[in-house]
């Protein structure tokens, strides 16, 4: 029966089913022998060899060197052809529109960044977004046609129920209820759209800190102050978007902010967010700040604070801890997650001791009692989480053989 092919247990599902297994080995070690697949999905030596030949004839694995060096005779080695598909991810802030394309092995192919200044765009979102993805795809050496599948992160949430987007007011030009519709006709590519701190917390769970972790929360502190959370390994993010939005959280120690999305903040923020430490440096004495942007500024007097240890720097790495440990005792409450997982540039900033501090504050305010790690993907880490989104979609679609 025709119908039949499709059917669990079925020889064109089991081999797609070893077929996947090796790819995803062949992604995870690197260059691999027909031998040592064989040993790692328990295949035999006939059976290894014949997937091989189907995903070298699928244009899926290249036959790449030999393994030269070692005991016995040298075996031909065979790794996941890079260019079998490629898919890219935008990072997009009110600054600017950082975009990059990576291959199927997720290695980034080519990167542009389009500078947007200034609380009124200069040219519409949409032609910013194919600007920058444009750019990406030309460094890249590729036509916009070869990119598989598209990932955009931006601060907020576009509201599943309405498709505008939600919580994130300084964003201008992202906010008119045809956005959504207008980029799908302009992109030739399935387009997703994600939160930002969300796409952080994707990229820690698969290359960073979370690893092997299926119920954490990842604390953002940059731009602005948010947080993901990711429970039975799914992250979840609530009815409209907005689950994790806890910049907006009241919290004691901080004035009762009301109107909170007309002001685009909250307790939590005014608290401890990224614009708080300036102030409170001010406020202890410290003179010698640093100019620039407040996110910047926040962050080099956070590392000073770490490397000093003493007199007003100190006390204002423990007057952040306990700020940030105030709101995530609300957190780790509700939640009881197994981690929490620092970052964005104010909170890594601080290493090893604010992350002690925040770890004993805590303690002191919630029952339970998550382990706190600082988060490893530092470089362009929502940028990177895009990437990490689009190619897992990629790769469902690319290495799926039983059709």
């Amino acid at each position: 029966m025709a119908g039949s092919a499709g059917t669990p247990g079925t020889p064109r599902v089991l081999r797609a089913m070893n077929d996947r297994a090796a790819l995803d080995l062949l992604l995870a070690h690197g260059p691999l022998s027909r031998t040592r697949i064989g040993k790692l999905t328990g295949l035999s030596k006939p059976t290894a060899s014949q997937l091989l030949a189907r995903l070298e004839a699928a244009g899926l694995v290249l036959a790449t060197g030999t393994s030269e060096g070692r005991p016995g005779p040298s075996a031909q080695l065979y790794e996941v052809n890079p260019g079998a598909a490629h898919a890219a991810g935008l990072d997009v802030t009110p600054e600017r529109v950082l975009a990059a394309v990576a291959d199927v092995t997720g290695r980034t192919v080519g990167a542009y960044e389009l500078p947007t200044p200034g609380r009124r765009p200069s040219q519409p979102v949409v032609r910013q977004v194919t600007d920058a993805l444009d750019g990406a795809v030309k460094a890249a050496g590729l036509a916009r046609d070869d990119v598989r599948r598209l990932v955009i992160g931006t601060p907020g949430a576009f509201d599943p129920n309405t498709g505008r987007l939600r919580y994130a007011s300084h964003l201008p030009g992202w906010h008119s209820p045809a956005l959504l519709d207008e980029l799908a006709a302009a992109l030739p590519m399935p387009v997703e759209y994600e939160n930002d701190v969300n796409l952080v917390a994707i990229a820690e769970q698969r290359l960073g800190a979370a690893r092997g972790h299926e119920d954490f929360v990842l604390l953002w502190n940059e731009g602005g102050l948010g947080a993901a959370l990711v429970l039975g390994g799914r992250l979840h993010r609530g009815w409209t978007g907005g689950a994790g939005e806890v910049g907006f959280l009241p919290v004691p120690g901080a004035p009762l902010v009301r109107q909170v999305t007309r002001a685009n903040s909250g307790g939590y923020q005014e608290l401890a967010g990224s614009q708080a430490i300036p102030k409170l440096a001010r406020e202890l004495g410290i003179q010698d700040l640093p100019t620039g942007p407040y996110t910047e500024v926040a962050a080099t007097v956070v590392e000073r604070a770490a490397a000093v240890d003493a007199g007003p720097y100190r006390r204002l790495l423990e007057m952040y801890a306990t700020g940030l440990a105030t709101g995530l005792a609300s957190l780790v409450s509700v939640l009881d997650p197994e981690l929490v997982v620092l970052s964005g540039a104010s909170l890594t900033a601080g290493g090893e001791p604010l992350r002690a501090l925040v770890q004993a504050e805590l303690e002191e305010l919630a029952a339970s009692r998550p382990r706190l790690v600082v988060g490893d993907v530092h470089e362009h880490p929502v940028l990177r989480g895009a990437l990490e989104s689009a190619l897992a979609a990629t790769r469902d679609e690319v290495f799926d053989t039983s059709r």
